[in-house]
């Protein structure tokens, strides 16, 4: 079939098609890209003919119905011949610029997305002159993404290709063809239609003008056309163009007031904030962005997902003017302001940060820190906070403000940290941005106050950035103990402590970063580094708290050795632990490290090797395993300069091993064997200064093994190879012992008195001539005993105690001798000597004076017994009471030695005194010249005058009864009460006598009275006989009182 007929057999088909029921049609908008919807034909160029078509059908049918259906599809096509866009004859089919779900939910915020006219007066924010390109290339970018083409104008170019002037005569045809339609057809129901074709092709050929005033006729008289929405959004985009934002701003809030269900009503939002901006009316011009961007939240839009490129591109925009509104509404408090006025928004984290970035690019660098601050300040917990708050610091680092990065860095750290409550509510693993910041972050706060703490200037201010580094390193640990970044942290905040002097807690910080994590760069290195601090501390401890750290630097020491044995300087750290566990006295250990070193590491430092040598011998010493102590000091001497000024110590050290293995020999008794250790030493440490002592030790075991003569031989060289040691004049009296042993006595005490005679040393001296004086007395050669023994008291009053037992021993001496005049001198030099002592008398030169002087009392007691008195009486008399003063004073005397015995004697011979001079008065002379009347007179009162003596008496020996309360009980004692069971047979001639021994009574008093006057009148021829003439006045008097405070103790024999 031809081309032609084709054409021709579909014309009539298109007709008919065009005057049934209207199809939707494109928009102008759309009509330049609609593809023909044609079936079965193509028209190719047959518009022409299409066109010809119609014409010849109006020509040749009559007026009907179909006419203006018929005039309408012919004006379309000659529109579309001219500017090549073919539409059905249903006309274009509508594309909506957004499509849209089947219903779109009601738009309810905010309340200012209404149409209504913004009130007049409002006060317009001033537009800083920076942001004028901006908003220019917003607004262009604003007509551009309506998808509409913009009428010719002075400011922005034609679309169409027309020339004024030149409109080719299709178009022209087309319009006339429209106003005839609407002339003569007003009722026709596609007029709305119509208009719109109409208004079309004015744009088309580039009146702009003439369609405006169309589509005003559009809008005016058919309200409900379904093309509206796009006629009203056009007209605003006309105004808005032109600059009549007043206008446009009716004319897109008409668009709004049909709702969401209009395919325009977002762009009608959009290009409303824009009207309502280039008015200044910034914050109504808000309303209507936010209640762009809540019309997408409902349509379901993904903020954080993304859409089309388009949209995107316009919702990028929608941001950008939203900041440039809340910038010239103020600072960045407006937006906080906002939202808290109209309520919070879901993507409002959007809005701040499109603020924050655009107050970055101004570089207002405060005011979009500020923006983030507000956004995380209010939000907390919102997911995107953390990325603020990390902005912040990169704004401020961008701006180069140190101190403001410090401030949010810290911010930062304390907002999100990892134990903070945001953490609670999202899961750490599904932020890796955030806590890779947050482990930088806290690694710069951390160096950034460890330099400032390091600053010499800032001496001041260590305090608060010691704290600050401390608290940074610490919280970054606890954070992060599994990233590779904690050791070299854990290092650093040891290395801060140690610099403020915190040393033990240094220790522990280098500890944990050497040992509690895998193996490392620096691990070996914080291990040296604990030992250090431990070693820093030890200097600085004091008291109780040194032994414990001690005990920590001993146990980081082994432990840095057993670990890292390869270390540089693991040799001199095992070596000092195992100085130090010598000192702890933990010697096992001790020796234990030292061996460890020694095996590990021979090629150590030989001065290294030696101090481990010499704690194995010291820790053996201690550990009684002297054989391995001597192979020690051995090696120790190897390692050891002969020059060296330890090498004394050390020869004395090997000595004292051998020393000690002889004495454990003479522990096992077997003295042969300590007898030869002992004389060891003077060959493997001849100058040590225990060689002597060894040799005399061997003499001694020697003695033991009853081996006399090679002791004597041992000693006999010790006094010529030793003669000024201190244990020479030991060493004589050993051989003194061998030769008593050996059963020569008198030869040892002949040998001790040479030694005395020959001796420098005045105490040798003296020792040796007590000894020689024991030795004669204990071979009972008196004599020479005697010789010596007055020899040495000459010669050595001094020490008191010694020279007293010596003169003691005298006096046995010449008593068993027989020599009473010896016996009696020795005892009065003793007395002597104790008296003339003073304050060096002891207890016991006071007992034995006490016991000398009670002998040499009784020897006056018996003296004076043995005076009797007879006549001439008064001449006896005199003689006798002479001698009763003299014995009491002797015997009240003894009292002052406080010695109970000697008290207890002397108290019963002074009774004994009293008593006999009662008995010596009694049994005196009589005179031979009276008669008996004057001889009973004389009787009577010779026993009145006797008798108050005999009642002393008894009152002396009741005053010696007196010690039993003071727990004296002895031979003298006794005599007292048999003294007075005999004088008072009715008091104390009892079976039983209670002693009376009170033991809690420490002392008591005693004193003496005065003895009786005694007077005698002789009879007088010429008196009477009751007379008393010429009396004889006896008087016997004691001339001491004496006062005894004794106890117990120094009543026993010292």
């Amino acid at each position: 079939m031809s081309r032609s007929r084709l054409i021709a057999g579909a014309l009539p088909c298109l007709l008919l098609a065009a005057c049934a029921a209207p199809r939707e049609s494109g928009t102008l908008a759309e009509l330049g890209r609609v593809e023909p919807d044609v079936e079965d034909i193509q028209l190719d160029d047959g518009l022409e003919r299409a066109a010809a078509s119609y014409r010849r059908y109006l020509n040749e049918t009559p007026e009907s119905a179909r006419t203006p259906e018929a005039m309408r599809r012919l004006a379309d096509l000659q529109i579309e011949q001219e500017f090549g866009v073919l539409g059905s004859g249903d006309g274009p089919v509508e594309k909506p610029v957004i499509q849209q779900t089947e219903k779109t939910p009601t738009l309810t915020q905010p309340k200012t997305a209404m149409t209504a006219t913004p009130a007049r007066g409002r006060k317009a924010a001033s537009v800083p002159a920076d942001t004028l390109l901006s908003e220019r290339q917003l607004e262009q970018r604003a007509s551009a993404q309506t998808q509409i083409q913009p009428l010719a104008s002075d400011a922005l170019p034609t679309l169409a290709h027309i020339e004024p002037g030149a409109a080719p005569a299709g178009p022209l045809e087309a319009i006339q063809t429209y106003r005839e339609i609407l002339a003569t057809y007003p009722n026709y129901e596609r007029n709305d239609q119509v208009l719109y074709q109409m208004s079309r092709a004015f744009d088309e050929i580039g009146q702009p003008d003439e369609a405006m005033a169309v589509m005003n006729r559009l809008v005016a008289e058919y309200p409900h056309s379904r093309f509206v929405d796009e006629v009203h959004f056009r007209r605003g985009e006309y105004l808005f163009v032109r600059k009549k934002y007043r206008q446009a701003e009716d004319a897109y809030g008409a668009v709004i007031n049909l709702g969401a269900t209009s395919s325009y009503y977002e762009l009608a939002l959009y290009k409303m904030g824009w009207s309502l901006y280039k008015q200044e009316f910034y914050e109504e011009a808000l309303h209507n962005y936010v209640a762009m961007l809540d019309h997408r939240l409902e349509i379901g839009y993904d903020f954080d997902g993304g859409g089309e490129e388009d949209d995107e591109h316009r919702l990028a925009d929608t941001f950008r003017v939203i900041s440039l509104s809340f910038s010239n509404l103020g600072g960045p408090e407006v937006i906080d302001e906002y939202f808290a006025e109209h309520g919070h928004r879901s993507y409002a984290d959007k809005i701040y940060a499109n603020l924050g970035e655009f107050f970055f690019a101004k570089l207002r660098y405060d005011d979009a820190a500020s923006v983030y601050k507000s956004f995380f300040k209010l939000n907390p917990y919102h997911r995107v906070s953390p990325h603020f708050s990390m902005r912040v610091v990169e704004i401020y680092e961008e701006a180069a403000f140190p101190q403001l990065v410090l401030e949010s860095k810290k911010q930062f750290a304390t907002d999100y940290g990892l134990e903070t409550e945001y953490w609670n509510r999202f899961a750490v693993e599904e932020s890796p941005e955030v806590v890779g910041f947050l482990k930088v972050n806290l690694k710069d706060l951390a160096n950034h106050y460890h330099a400032l703490y390091q600053e010499e200037e800032l001496a001041e201010e260590k305090p608060s950035n010691f704290a600050e580094a401390s608290r940074w390193y610490q919280e970054f640990l606890a954070s992060f103990p599994g990233d590779d970044d904690t050791p070299q942290i854990n290092y650093q905040l040891a290395d801060l402590l140690l610099e403020d002097g915190d040393f033990g807690a240094a220790a522990r910080e280098y500890e944990r970063t050497a040992y509690d994590y895998d193996p490392h760069d620096q691990d070996s290195a914080a291990g040296y580094a604990a030992v250090y601090a431990h070693r820093q501390h030890l200097e600085a401890a004091t008291g109780v708290r040194a032994l414990e750290v001690k005990k920590a630097t001993v146990t980081s020491s082994l432990r840095f050795a057993e670990t890292f044995p390869e270390h540089d300087e693991a040799p001199i750290v095992l070596g000092a632990a195992a100085d130090d566990l010598y000192q702890m006295e933990d010697f096992p250990l001790a020796r234990e490290s030292a061996q460890k070193l020694i095996d590990r590491y021979p090629a150590a430092d030989p001065s290294l090797l030696r101090s481990a040598w010499a704690v194995k011998a010291h820790s053996s010493i201690d550990l009684a395993d002297y054989a391995v102590a001597e192979h020690a000091y051995l090696r120790v001497l190897d390692l050891t300069d002969g020059d060296d000024e330890s090498r004394p110590a050390i020869v004395d050290g090997l000595a004292a091993a051998v020393y000690k293995q002889g004495e454990q020999a003479n522990l096992l008794e077997d003295y042969g064997a300590a007898a030869s250790h002992f004389l060891r030493i003077k060959d493997v440490a001849p100058t040590s200064t225990i060689r002597a002592a060894a040799e005399y030790d061997a003499a001694a075991a020697l003695m033991k093994a009853q081996d006399f003569a090679g002791a004597s031989g041992v000693l006999e060289e010790f006094r010529v190879s030793h003669p000024e040691h201190e244990l020479s004049t030991e060493a004589t009296k050993q051989l003194a012992h061998i030769y008593r042993e050996d059963g020569q006595t008198e030869r040892s005490a002949a040998e001790h008195e040479r030694i005395a005679a020959e001796a420098t040393d005045p105490d040798l001296a003296r020792e040796a001539l007590l000894t020689a004086g024991e030795l004669y007395d204990e071979a009972s050669v008196h004599a020479e005993a005697i010789r010596v023994y007055e020899q040495y008291v000459a010669a050595y009053p001094r020490p008191l105690d010694t020279s007293i037992e010596i003169r003691s021993r005298l006096a046995e001496l010449f008593k068993d001798r027989s020599d009473l005049e010896g016996y009696y001198a020795a005892l009065a030099a003793l007395v002597a000597a104790d008296r003339e002592a003073n304050d060096e008398r002891t207890d016991r030169s006071k007992f034995l004076a006490a016991k000398a002087a009670l002998v040499l009392a009784e020897r006056s007691y018996q003296r004076h017994t043995r005076l009797v008195l007879v006549q001439p009486f008064e001449q006896s008399l005199a003689a006798k009471q002479q001698s009763l003063d003299t014995t009491l004073a002797e015997l009240g005397a003894l009292v002052e030695y406080e010695v109970a015995d000697v008290t207890a004697a002397a108290t019963f011979y002074i009774a004994e005194v009293y008593l006999d001079f009662s008995h010596a008065l009694l049994d005196s002379e009589r005179p031979t010249d009276l008669n008996e009347k004057e001889l009973a007179d004389y009787e009577l009162m010779i026993e009145e005058e006797a008798y108050p003596f005999e009642e002393r008496a008894i009152e002396v020996h009741e005053e010696n009864l007196e010690l039993l309360t003071a727990g004296v009980y002895n031979s003298w004692i006794e005599k007292t009460l048999s003294q007075l069971a005999s004088l008072m047979p009715g008091r104390y001639a009892k079976a039983e006598i209670s002693s009376g021994f009170v033991g809690s009574i420490n002392s008591y008093a005693y004193r003496m009275p005065i003895a009786p006057t005694i007077t005698i009148d002789p009879v007088d021829d010429e008196a009477k006989p009751d007379e008393a003439t010429n009396p004889i006045e006896v008087t016997a008097r004691i001339s001491t009182d004496a006062v005894l405070t004794a106890n117990h103790g120094a009543m026993e024999q010292p």
